[in-house]
């Protein structure tokens, strides 16, 4: 006599294993979205320094266990904290630059979210103070290509190739736009006049740039 398997059968394991799989990942990728946000919070709050660890597995409202299955050590989860703040930075840059076609005029857009950004505590506490301290310089470098500085190249190639450029190439040239908004930033961030940095700015823009 044969038996009719239900719809509802589960063949040799396999959904059941795919689902605990699915569920187990979920909570994984929970705790350490937790430990992120609340160590972005404290981070921008009282510094890498004045962040414990223990105040920010309690505020995560995770075991200090589940920190260390994440993140090694402190410095790791700052690392992931800053890779957050910049992506969310770089795409709020981008959003800004993009309401103009002219390759010069986002140039510009994008300079002044930058720094308007700097002036906010979390970039000034996170991206320009704690960051050079924090991280090493390689990784400052890592980062920096995929995010700020990758992003100024991209534009400036995009200007260069438009013909819009008096100076180049544009990898050097990068790497000097980039120095001149981090310090730009970093003084409006320390109370600096943030009108004032930004004409700097635009005359450095103008001195790179053609009609």
């Amino acid at each position: 006599m044969s038996v009719k398997r239900s719809a509802t059968d589960v063949p040799t394991g396999t959904g059941a294993s795919d689902g605990a799989t699915r569920t187990q990942a979920q909570r994984r990728a929970r705790t350490r979205g937790a430990l992120i946000e609340a160590a972005r919070a404290m981070f921008a709050e009282r510094g890498y320094a004045g962040a414990g660890r223990e105040e920010i597995v309690e505020r995560a409202g995770v075991t200090r266990g589940a920190m260390y299955h994440h993140f090694n050590s402190k410095e790791a989860l700052f690392q992931a904290v800053f890779e957050a703040v910049e992506q969310e930075l770089c795409n709020a840059i981008a959003i800004s630059a993009m309401a103009s076609v002219d390759q010069i005029e986002q140039l510009r857009l994008g300079a002044r979210a930058f720094l308007e950004a700097a002036a906010t505590g979390e970039v000034r506490r996170i991206v320009l103070l704690d960051a050079p301290a924090v991280l090493p310089v390689e990784v400052r470098r890592q980062l920096s290509e995929r995010y700020g500085l990758g992003m100024i190249r991209d534009a400036l190639r995009r200007a260069d190739d438009a013909g819009r450029l008096r100076v180049g190439p544009v990898d050097e040239l990068a790497l000097i736009v980039m120095a001149v908004l981090h310090e730009a930033a970093t003084a409006t961030a320390d109370g600096g006049d943030a009108a004032s940095m930004l004409s700097v700015i635009n005359g450095v823009i103008d001195a790179i740039s053609r009609p």
